[in-house]
C-alpha cells in the first residue's frame, strides 16, 4: 500500500529531528489552512495524533495529516531542502494549480 503523501529521506531526518526530544505520544502535524497569498497555506506544527489523522511514519519520523488537510495534499511529496537561502520543508503538491513565490500558500 502506497502512502497518500511521500516523505523524502530528507524530511524524515529533519521530522526525527525535531521530534527527537518530544515525548512519543507526539508527531509532527502537516495540515492545510485558509489564508496566505494564494489562497490556502501549509501549516506545520508539533501535535498528538487524533482519530482520523492519517499517520505516516519513515527512518524515525511520525508524521500526521488531518482528513480535510490530507484531500489538499493527497499525492503531495514532501522535502526538506537546506541551501544557501536556508532551510525549510518544501511540498511538491500535484493539486496545487497556483502557488506563491515562497512557496508557502498555493491554490486549487
Amino acid at each position: 500500500m502506497t502512502t497518500p503523501v511521500q516523505l523524502t529521506d530528507n524530511a524524515a531526518k529533519r521530522v526525527a529531528a525535531i521530534l527527537s526530544g518530544e515525548p512519543a505520544s507526539v508527531a509532527f502535524r502537516i495540515g492545510v489552512e485558509g489564508g496566505g497569498c494564494s489562497g490556502f497555506q501549509y501549516s506545520f506544527a508539533i501535535d498528538g495524533a487524533k482519530p482520523d489523522d492519517t499517520v505516516i511514519e519513515r527512518g524515525g519520523a511520525r508524521v500526521v495529516i488531518d482528513a480535510v488537510s490530507l484531500g489538499y495534499l493527497g499525492g503531495a511529496s514532501i522535502d526538506f531542502i537546506d541551501d544557501l537561502m536556508g532551510q525549510s520543508f518544501r511540498i511538491d503538491n500535484p493539486n496545487a494549480t497556483a502557488s506563491c513565490g515562497c512557496g508557502t500558500s498555493f491554490s486549487v
